[in-house]
C-alpha cells in the first residue's frame, strides 16, 4: 500500500485535489475534519481547550477567533493546544 499526504498553503486546491481522489476511489483521511470534530460542541478536545484557555469556549461552542488570538504568536500556547488536539 502507498500512502500520499497531500499538502498545500491556503487556495492551491487541496480540497479539490482530495475530492477527486474520493471519487475515483481512494480512501482520503481529512485531518481537518477531524480536528474541527473534536473541536465542535460536545467534541471530545472541547473540556482540554476550555482548561488550558479559559473563556475561549462560549455556550458549548469554541470561539476560533478567540482561541487564535491566545495562541498565534505564542510557541508555547500553541504547543499546548497541539498536545490536546
Amino acid at each position: 500500500m502507498m500512502i500520499v499526504g497531500l499538502t498545500g498553503s491556503i487556495g492551491m486546491g487541496k480540497s479539490t485535489a482530495a475530492r477527486m481522489l474520493r471519487q475515483m476511489g481512494v480512501p482520503v483521511y481529512d485531518a481537518d475534519a477531524n480536528v474541527h470534530a473534536v473541536q465542535a460542541p460536545g467534541g471530545a478536545a472541547l473540556p482540554a481547550i476550555e482548561a488550558a484557555f479559559p473563556g475561549v469556549v462560549k455556550d458549548g461552542v469554541l470561539d476560533r477567533q478567540a482561541l487564535g488570538a491566545r495562541v498565534f504568536g505564542n510557541k508555547e500556547a500553541l504547543r499546548r493546544l497541539e498536545a490536546i488536539v
